[in-house]
């Protein structure tokens, strides 16, 4: 027979993203949804169920809760499908059980315990080592590939009799630090960079500089802007990668992680969706081959129109957080635009980007091939909705600015789409003859001797100008109006 002992599951963090029961099994679901597996069992059989997306933020949240709860003398990890291969957490959840950790050093160079595996993840070095060590031997630890399989481990550990707790229940006090938010603009933001990596630091930056601090609706907070567009002008064709790499990706991810966009994928139990799934066959149609053909027979088309958004998942839940694509040809350059309704600019944003990057490339490949327009590869924009980055990664994000946004800035390409100004002296006035970038043609005159005034003036004409470009340019209309005060002699850049 069964053990009938009741236990409580008590868990301090992401205490409303877990199912709870009354056994002694710990199940960890990975990416697959932690109902899936729940629907097969009683809620005797199993403490709680509960997902695990990352190695590098999960692994130290869960061994806190499992401290929390020493009833807990079972765990079944299911590392299903390809999104728990890439991820890689599953894998090092298990080599945290069988193979410990080191003292060493975490991604935001924090002192912490490393995880003795070839995926990284760290726990808190608050945490008694001793602790760690016997929660690692007072738990029996077993992988699974399917649910079939989870589930069978589950109610094999279901029937053994109930084992007295390993010791007492363990709470390590958290260190939290709230951001400082300077003021700024809540809606409408544009950023533009070369390439994913320059525009992704970027974003962190005016995210946690400017973001409003607001409760997640699960657990916990982030720091978010509403309506962020992120705009990437050159990345190659075969990415950019820094090095050494502050991406929160690398190659070997980025490799499955586009194929998840470009291909469809069968039906999986416990597996929500993929976007190529919602983009090849979800409406009984490949939409990626129908604006394909949308612009190969109308090339400057504006209905090439990709939609991931059901209106059945209003209902459901569940619902995708990249919703449109839009492809458009201007002047022989083929650019890509996406909604995100929910985009985590930390953790997700760059392999979003690149997967897009990937389809907008694919798309262009298979017009060359098929016609005779051999586009150019134009931009590719991102409009998240809620651009967001969560409180477990403002440590990694403050550790990243600190690192790479000065060196960012200090490259910062001074040319302004809006055009270049020339400022002279004539007749005991400034003048200012406005052109246009490249070609040199004139679009705008002003003049006037208060230098403020004509600054004003010149923004307001031209509301699109880059914000360096106007300090630039307030700045030397007051050296050309000192210049008439004193009489003396003036030279724009001197």
């Amino acid at each position: 027979m069964g053990q009938v002992t009741q236990f409580h599951y008590t868990a301090q963090h992401k205490p409303n993203q877990l199912i709870y029961g009354s056994g002694q099994v710990a199940v960890i679901t990975g990416w697959t949804v932690k109902q899936a597996i729940a629907k097969h069992l009683q809620p005797s059989e199993y403490a709680v169920i509960g997902q695990l997306y990352s190695p590098t933020r999960g692994i130290n949240l869960l061994v806190r809760n499992l401290l929390l709860n020493p009833h807990v003398r079972y765990v079944v990890i299911l590392n299903a499908t390809k999104e728990d291969k890439n991820a890689g957490a599953g894998e090092c959840l298990r080599d945290f059980f069988h193979h410990g950790v080191q003292e060493s050093v975490s991604d935001t160079g924090r002192k912490s315990w490393v995880i003795r595996s070839h995926i990284p993840g760290y726990i808190d070095i608050d945490i008694d080592i001793r602790a760690i060590e016997k929660l690692r031997h007072a738990l029996k630890v077993e992988v699974a590939t399917s649910i079939a399989e989870a589930v069978e481990k589950i109610k094999a550990f279901a029937q053994i009799e109930a084992v007295e707790p390993w010791g007492i229940p363990l709470d390590f006090p958290m260190a939290t630090v709230e951001p400082t938010v300077l003021p700024g603009t809540r809606y409408g933001h544009r950023i533009e960079g070369k390439t994913i990596a320059e525009t992704w630091v970027k974003i962190i930056h005016r995210i946690k500089t400017t973001g409003t601090i607001r409760p997640t609706g699960y657990d916990g907070k982030w720091q978010e802007l509403i309506d962020l567009m992120a705009v990437v002008t050159a990345e190659p064709a075969d990415f950019y990668f820094p090095e050494p790499n502050y991406l929160p990706i690398d190659r070997s991810f980025l490799t499955e992680y586009i194929s998840q966009i470009l291909d469809d994928s069968p039906y999986r139990e416990g597996v929500k969706y993929t976007y190529g799934q919602r983009l090849r066959s979800w409406f009984d149609r490949d939409q990626i081959e129908q604006v394909i053909e949308k612009l190969i027979g109308e090339i400057d088309a504006a209905s090439a129109v990709m939609t991931l958004w059901d209106v059945k998942d209003h209902d459901k839940g569940g619902s995708p957080c990249l919703n449109h694509i839009w492809l458009r040809v201007v002047d022989n350059e083929l650019s890509l635009t996406a909604i995100f309704r929910s985009n985590d600019m930390f953790a997700a944003w760059p392999a979003n980007a690149m997967g897009l990057r990937a389809l907008q490339k694919h798309i262009r490949d298979e017009i060359a091939n098929r016609s005779a327009y051999d586009l150019y590869m134009g931009p590719l924009i991102t409009l998240s909705q809620s651009a967001h980055i969560y409180d477990d990664t403002w440590s990694n994000a403050e550790q990243l600015i600190k690192q790479q946004y000065a060196a960012i800035c200090s490259k910062l390409d001074y040319a302004d789409p809006a055009g270049n100004f020339l400022i002279e002296i004539a007749d005991g006035q400034i003048v200012v003859t406005h052109t246009t970038p490249g070609s040199g043609e004139i679009v705008g005159c002003y003049s006037g001797k208060n230098a403020l005034k004509l600054a004003r003036e010149i923004c307001a004409a031209s509301p699109a100008i880059c914000p360096d470009h106007a300090a630039y340019l307030g700045m030397e209309l007051q050296k050309a109006a000192d210049c008439i005060k004193l009489d003396k002699a003036y030279i724009q850049d001197r």
